[in-house]
Formats: C-alpha cells, structure tokens, sequence
C-alpha cells in the first residue's frame, strides 16, 4: 500500500521548491537600491537601520553590506556605519568607459537571443522611461533606466558578463542621480543625450551592431556630460 502511494506521488510532476536564503534576499534588493540610484551619494547607512525597514533581523544584513564591501560598492566609517566611495573624475571616466565594451557586447549577444515576448517588454519599459523623463521625475527615471537597460542585458545569456556589469553599476548607479540637478530645471531635456529608443528601433528589426553602437553611444554621452557638468571628490 506504502509503495503504491509513493509511486503516485512520484507522477504528479512536482518540482522542488526552491528557497533563497535571507541575506541574498536583501543583498538583492541593496544592489538594486544602488544600481537605480536610489542610494544616494553621501548618504550614511546601518545594519540596525536597513534592518528595520526591510522587516529582517541584523544578521542578513550585515552579510549583504559585508558582499558590498568586497565588491567596492560600499565603503566603511569609523563609526561602524557605511557610505557610498567618493569617486573622482578619473574613476567614473574609467568606469564609464568600461560599461561601453561590457554593456555594448551584452546588448548584441541579447539582441541574437531576442525573443518576441522579451521584445514587447522592453518596448514597453522604453516607452515608461521616455514619460519618467517628460514627468520630471528622477527617481522614475533612474528605475525604469536600470530596468530598461538590464531587461536587454539579461537576456544575453552570459552569467559572467552580467556580473561584471552589475559590479559597474554598484559603483556608477548612485551617481547617475546627479542628471537630476541640471538641464535647466528640465528633466526631459536628457532625452537629447538618451538613446533608448534608438536601441530599441535596432533591436526590434534585429540588428545587433545597430543596438550595441546605440547602448554605447548612450553611455558615452551620460560620461561627456557628466564630467562636464557633475561634482567629484
């Protein structure tokens, strides 16, 4: 009886739940906090702090920040709590021009691998980061920018590519908030240095070379203007 009702269990074509550990839970969320620019330049955070707002216990978080560290994203104070590393003109310049070869190669890998589906999700998200831009909101835009962006780069299919452009991004995110006080008062004015939609166009019709010269171009356009225009240490 035993075995028979072990042998229709084993029919039903279940999967094992997976389960993801707490502290990658919250290191996760960090990481996007910092690569959407939610973190800001100078803001000041504590274990006891982000504990507290996340819901967990002190534990999970100190690993995460700990994971940070290690990949410079975070940097520590006498006082035991952490802040984001100063940058200087030269490292974000360097930094910059790094995410052009990484992300450019990402976007043409992507753009082989592009499905329909994917497709319409990303045009959908290039269409949300247009409006966060005309809305005059940041924070939308530097969510839907990370969003758009990461949506072309996951789907290269590269696992070491996309950590190393996620290590960029946790160094470079934070400071991107900084297009926030320029143009003028205008945020949609960022549009004339932004190349979603071109990158977009070229996937859409498949043209990979076309996508990774519109993503790089993209990004070698923030870095002029930035170090332009920017504050550094």
């Amino acid at each position: 009886m035993t075995e028979n009702i072990l042998k229709e269990r084993k029919t039903l074509g279940l999967d094992t739940i997976e389960t993801v550990p707490l502290h990658e839970i919250v290191y996760q969320r960090l990481t996007q906090a910092l690569m959407s620019g939610q973190i800001k330049p100078g803001q000041k955070l504590t274990s006891r702090k982000i504990a507290k707002e996340l819901g967990t216990s002190d534990m999970p978080v100190r690993a995460a920040l700990t994971k940070l560290q290690s990949l410079r994203a975070l940097a520590p104070l006498p006082n035991g709590s952490l802040v984001l590393p100063s940058m200087t003109r030269d490292s974000f310049h360097d930094l910059m021009q790094t995410r052009q070869v990484c992300e450019g190669a990402a976007t043409e890998l992507a753009c082989k691998n592009m499905t329909k589906a994917k497709l319409q999700t990303i045009k959908k998200e290039c269409i949300a980061l247009t409006q966060a831009a005309t809305n005059q909101d940041i924070d939308d835009y530097l969510m839907r920018n990370y969003t758009f962006k990461f949506l072309i780069y996951r789907a290269c299919g590269s696992e070491s590519l996309i950590f190393l452009i996620e290590t960029l991004w946790l160094q470079i995110g934070p400071f991107l908030r900084q297009f926030g006080l320029h143009f003028n008062g205008d945020l949609g004015k960022i549009l004339e240095i932004d190349f979603h939609e071109e990158v977009t166009d070229a996937l859409e019709r498949g043209d990979a070379i076309a996508a990774a010269a519109a993503i790089r171009r993209d990004i070698a356009e923030g870095d002029i203007f930035l170090l332009e225009h920017g504050q550094f240490c």
